[in-house]
């Protein structure tokens, strides 16, 4: 509790809270900019920040990275562009909204849940993170393999398309992340001797492509095509029906966030794409996702950004980051002489504590920037398609350009905006292949230490208690909702009228 006041007492420095300000307003940029994402963001401005003294640097970073991860749901949800890849599965019911006209209740609801889910993970890092750290070191490549396979079994059920469609759309996926050097064996793979390829296909100009360049196409096809002007209910915010239908989501996507934002390498997209799915499982009308139901948001929005504060704790604990962008701060604590392991919990409580309370304000200050924003950032529907979407693929080209300053990646992401162009055409989800590239990385990547690990007997994952638990849960994702609809189809054929015995 001390340190947690000193931590606190620290914040209170005008120049910090200034500074937190002006970040958060740059987070909420640069996250909203297609192409552009928080390790981008943390990336660009890590090299301002090594004059800096330790507290100040790593705030802004930290700052950055949380309201990056929030805005991303601003262009996903208003222009079907996911400003960050958490921000994916957030496109599903967020732009249907936005077509409905009502892109101001589903940016506010992504406030909202962004704002609670963020809270609730700070909140209990802030209690047990020394707890949350150790749980988290037990976990070994088998841990990740299975948690991974885990994850891949959601793709049957993530996307618009049938569950056969959006299962091919995330091996397509898949199998791109095997394009490259394999870090195992060094032998090149699918590289067709183009040097650009051997270290893979990045995931930012593929998601530029599929996202941006793609709904621009479907767009331009669409101009002939007489378009209302964005209602009223374009600039209402979420009604307390909303909130009440959405709570139980919000809290459940929290819990879910912060546990997988503190295994490291998971973060928020993984977490985002977890949360989604079980907001769907647990439904009343999952008939409705993908359609623009509000509690797709909710599920998204809260567990990716509980996801950024679970991610600081492997980060700051065990030096081990919990994802991309935490890795990045990662290297800005080493520039400034900060150790991060379990000692800096004792020895440096008051650094690790103020590092959570600015997250703390980060999220109320994007609350209100969100929540009150939503009327000003909904009134981008009412520009006119012509000078939107120009300007979109403007910041694209940028954006693919901008991150390796290689033209092989603008070329990427035109090639990928015509093949998720014509998958779109013809009734394939574009985001299961997004997460199929993401996950199939670290699937090969674990398995492939895994092995080592076991000696290559694959059977041994089976004794491990919390690989077998994934094992299972993966099983029971994929088989679980047909056997409960033959269960359910079997109880109506032998009771049609509905009567209790």
């Amino acid at each position: 509790m001390e340190a947690a006041l000193s931590g606190l007492l620290i914040l209170a420095d005008p120049y910090l809270l200034a500074l937190i300000l002006i970040a958060t307003l740059g987070g909420v940029l640069v996250g909203a900019l297609p192409g552009l994402n928080a390790t981008t963001g943390v990336a660009l401005l890590l090299p301002f920040t090594i004059t800096m003294e330790p507290i100040p640097a790593i705030v802004i970073l930290t700052t950055i990275y949380c309201a990056a991860t929030f805005a991303g749901a601003i262009t996903a949800i208003l222009i079907n562009t996911p400003g960050t890849s958490a921000s994916a599965t957030t496109c599903l019911d967020g732009y249907p909204m936005s077509q409905r006209g009502e892109a101001g209740r589903a940016l506010g609801m992504a406030a909202v849940s962004s704002t609670i889910g963020g809270i609730i993970s700070i909140i209990c890092l802030m209690m047990a993170a020394p707890l949350l750290a150790r749980a988290a070191y037990h976990f070994a490549p088998p841990e990740y393999f299975a948690l991974t396979i885990f994850g891949l079994s959601m793709l049957a059920s993530i996307g618009n398309g049938s569950p056969i469609k959006n299962i091919l759309s995330g091996a397509f996926g898949v199998l791109l992340a095997t394009v490259g050097i394999d870090l195992l064996t060094s032998i090149e793979r699918f590289t067709f001797d183009v040097n650009e390829l051997s270290e893979g296909i990045g995931f930012v100009p593929v998601m530029i492509g599929i996202f941006g360049i793609s709904e621009l196409l479907v767009q331009a096809s669409r101009l002939d095509v007489v378009r209302e002007q964005v209602s009223m209910k374009a600039i209402k915010l979420p009604s307390r029906a909303d909130y009440a239908k959405v709570w139980k989501t919000i809290l459940r996507s929290s819990g879910i966030g912060t546990f997988i934002g503190i295994l490291p390498a998971e973060g928020a997209t993984v977490a985002s794409m977890i949360g989604y799915n079980e907001a769907k499982r647990w439904s009343k009308t999952p008939e409705e996702f993908g359609k623009g139901a509000i509690e797709g948001i909710a599920g998204s929005e809260a567990a990716n950004n509980a996801a950024t504060g679970g991610a600081m704790v492997p980060t700051l604990a065990l030096g081990i980051p919990g994802s991309p962008t935490a890795a990045v701060i990662l290297a800005g604590m080493m520039v400034h002489g900060l150790r991060p392991g379990p000692t800096l919990f004792t020895e440096q409580s008051d650094f690790v504590y103020a590092i959570f309370w600015s997250m703390m304000i980060v999220n109320l200050l994007f609350f209100v920037i969100g929540l009150y924003g939503a009327k000003l950032f909904a009134r981008v529907t009412l520009v006119p398609m012509q000078i939107l979407w120009p300007i979109v693929f403007t910041f694209s080209i940028v954006g693919a350009y901008a991150l390796e300053q290689s033209m092989a990646d603008v070329w990427i992401a035109l090639i990928f905006g015509l093949i998720g162009f014509a998958m779109r055409r013809y009734g394939y989800s574009v985001v299961p292949m997004a997460i199929g590239l993401i996950l199939g990385g670290m699937l090969e990547t674990r398995l492939g230490q895994s092995m080592i690990m076991l000696d290559d007997q694959w059977w041994l994952m089976a004794t491990r208690p919390l690989t077998l638990f994934f094992l299972v849960l993966t099983v029971l994702a994929l088989f679980g909702p047909f056997v409960w609809k033959k269960i359910t189809a079997k109880t109506a054929r032998n009771n049609p009228l509905g009567l209790s015995k």
